[in-house]
């Protein structure tokens, strides 16, 4: 994880350098400056030194939690970030928690409920996943906020409760296609363990079928689920940019696209670390509960 944060670091930061533009031309605009001025401020920001030692006086104030200044705003760029992350963040452990409780749910319902359930479910996430992020948001708005006035149609909220009201529509667009996906992966990964040997053996020896599906083809089933739930959950870091754009938030998406347009490469570059930073974690994070779902995972990685 560390050498992948490094390399996404390079390469970010390699990405911005080599954009068309550059920060002294951003600083000045149309304004005519002495060679003494414009000396100064490229020796403050380095900008005159070697690619590779310009990389390095960036890693390292960006280790110590400096993110340098938006040249386009005058203000740290760590400022920003601290007023756009909590929103974000807000947003993507909402959307997390309908995306893993309603999708598994779902898809544990379709597998034990064969039929009319089944069908109507598998139906209805057909549609889900055919429904690009932005359209749900937009028929979400449209419908629960305009039309039935339940929910606000702009804007983060000031409070958690508030905040929670505010979200819930950015949320359920956010999670719609993810909700879809895990369904279908969860009933197919429970169907497959239903049928099992496991499981016929704990049904021959006499279990009740809450401990049969509990134990074994939940259990079982989980590999599989908790791939694609923590893939979907990282997918959400980069969503956000746009459900925050359809409704209005300032969160780190929208940070990002408008840093993207004002051409202010400090924060487009801390944003975009943050994202990746964010995606490699989560997968991460996902490797290592593999290990506690399946400890044959843990003791193959002991295997010469």
């Amino acid at each position: 994880m560390v050498v992948l944060l490094l390399v996404t670091s390079f390469v970010i930061y390699a990405s911005l350098f080599l954009a068309p533009g550059s920060p002294d031309a951003l600083l000045f605009g149309a304004h005519t400056v002495s060679p003494a001025v414009r000396a100064a401020v490229n020796r403050q920001y380095h900008l005159n030194d070697p690619f590779l030692q310009q990389y390095w006086y960036w890693l390292t104030d960006v280790l110590r939690g400096n993110f340098g200044t938006s040249i386009t705003y005058r203000t740290p760029v760590a400022l920003r970030l601290t007023a756009a992350a909590p929103v974000t963040a807000f947003l993507v452990v909402y959307s997390s928690i309908l995306i893993i409780v309603s999708g598994v749910a779902l898809g544990v319902l379709s597998a034990l409920r064969p039929g009319k359930l089944d069908t109507f479910i598998m139906t209805a996430t057909n549609i889900g996943t055919a429904v690009p992020t932005f359209v749900a948001g937009l028929v979400l708005l449209a419908f629960f906020g305009v039309k039935l006035n339940w929910f606000p149609v702009y804007g983060a909220g000031a409070g958690f409760f508030d905040r929670l009201r505010h979200l819930t529509l950015p949320a359920v667009a956010l999670a719609f296609w993810a909700v879809a996906y895990l369904t279908r992966v969860t009933r197919t990964s429970m169907r497959e363990e239903l049928q099992g040997d496991p499981v016929m053996t704990a049904r021959s020896r006499g279990l009740s079928r809450r401990v049969v599906v509990q134990r074994h083809a939940f259990r079982n089933a989980l590999i599989p689920i908790v791939t694609v739930a923590g893939l979907q959950v990282a997918g959400l870091i980069a969503g956000t940019v746009i459900v925050e754009q359809v409704f209005g938030l300032n969160g780190l998406g929208e940070l990002l696209l408008t840093s993207v347009q004002d051409k202010d490469f400090a924060t487009v570059q801390a944003v975009s670390l943050i994202l990746v930073a964010a995606f490699i974690v989560v997968n991460t994070l996902v490797d290592i509960a593999y290990t506690m779902l399946d400890p044959r995972i843990r003791l193959g990685a002991n295997q010469p």
